[in-house]
Formats: structure tokens, sequence, C-alpha cells
């Protein structure tokens, strides 16, 4: 069965930082692409960043710059180290695995940006 578990969200001023965690099990991990994405209230859940299995990374663009994704093969963690943030960064981020048609998604940690 496979699970993933995100830790690392709670309450930041705005400029911030914050570093999400990933903790997956039950699957090949090694051969997984990862991503994080986020919904915000009232909105639909987006597309954060992604790393394939080989290790190539992508940002939407608006985390460009001040977002960094990276993965940990030999603990089965993905991470998002989020820097400069702003309160539109406010969101439950998700993390998720793709294996061919296969996916799976954790629970969600909360992120709140706010003065």
């Amino acid at each position: 069965q496979v699970q993933l578990v995100e830790s690392g969200g709670g309450l930041v001023q705005p400029g911030g930082s914050l570093r999400l965690s990933c903790a997956a099990s039950g699957i090949i991990f090694r051969l997984s692409d990862m991503a994080w994405y986020r919904q915000a209230p009232g909105k639909q859940r987006e597309l954060v960043a992604t790393i394939t299995s080989g290790g190539s990374t992508d940002y939407t663009d608006s985390v460009k710059g001040r977002f960094t994704i990276s993965r940990d093969n030999a603990k089965n963690m993905v991470y998002l180290q989020m820097n400069s943030l702003k309160p539109e960064d406010t969101a439950i981020y998700y993390c998720k695995r793709q294996y061919g048609s296969s996916r799976s998604w954790g629970q969600g940690t909360q992120v709140t940006v706010s003065s």
C-alpha cells in the first residue's frame, strides 16, 4: 500500500521560509516522479513543482527562484524548500507520486503566510 505523509507546514510571516517534507512508503521510490501541489481556499489545486526519477525539476512561474524541490532516494523523501514566502502562497500543500499510470496523494499540510 502506497503511503505519502507530508509535514513541515505552519504559520510564517511574509518573507519567511518553510521546508516541507514528504515521506513515501510502499513504493519503488527511486523510479517514481514526485510533485508538490497546493490548493488555496476556493481555488483549484495547482501544480507547484515536479522532480522526475532522474532528478530533473520544474516549477510553476509564481514560485520560480523562491522554491526548490529535491529528493533523497536513500530516505524515500521529497522536500520543498520555500523561501521569500508571500501571503498568496497560503494553501494546503500536497505531495504526489506518479509511477506509470499509477498516482498517489498525501493528506496535505497547511501553509499559512500572514503577519
